[in-house]
C-alpha cells in the first residue's frame, strides 16, 4: 500500500526517491571530486532512507556501500601528490 499523497499527486516515498535521484545527478556535474563524492554522499542517504520506507534491501546495501565508500575516500585515504596539483 503507497504512502497518502501529501501535495500535487506526489507521495511522501515518491518525493524523497526523486529528490535522491536528483541530488545524485547533480552531483555528477561537479568537476571537483571532493565536492561530487559530498553531493553524492547526502543522495545515497536519501536512497537508503528511501529504500527503507520500500524494504527494499538491495537499495539500501547498495547505497549504505556507496556512502561507506565516498566516507573512507573524504576522510580516510590521503591524496596522491597528483590529485593535488
Amino acid at each position: 500500500m503507497r504512502p497518502q499523497n501529501f501535495n500535487m499527486g506526489l507521495t511522501l516515498l515518491d518525493f524523497i526517491g526523486y529528490l535522491a535521484s536528483f541530488i545524485l545527478l547533480l552531483s555528477f556535474t561537479r568537476k571537483n571530486v571532493r565536492h561530487l563524492r559530498i553531493i553524492n554522499t547526502l543522495g545515497c542517504i536519501l536512497f537508503v532512507i528511501y529504500g527503507a520506507m520500500l524494504s527494499s534491501w538491495p537499495v539500501i546495501i547498495t547505497n549504505v556501500s556507496i556512502v561507506l565508500i565516498n566516507l573512507y575516500y573524504l576522510f580516510i585515504q590521503k591524496p596522491d601528490v597528483e590529485q593535488v596539483k
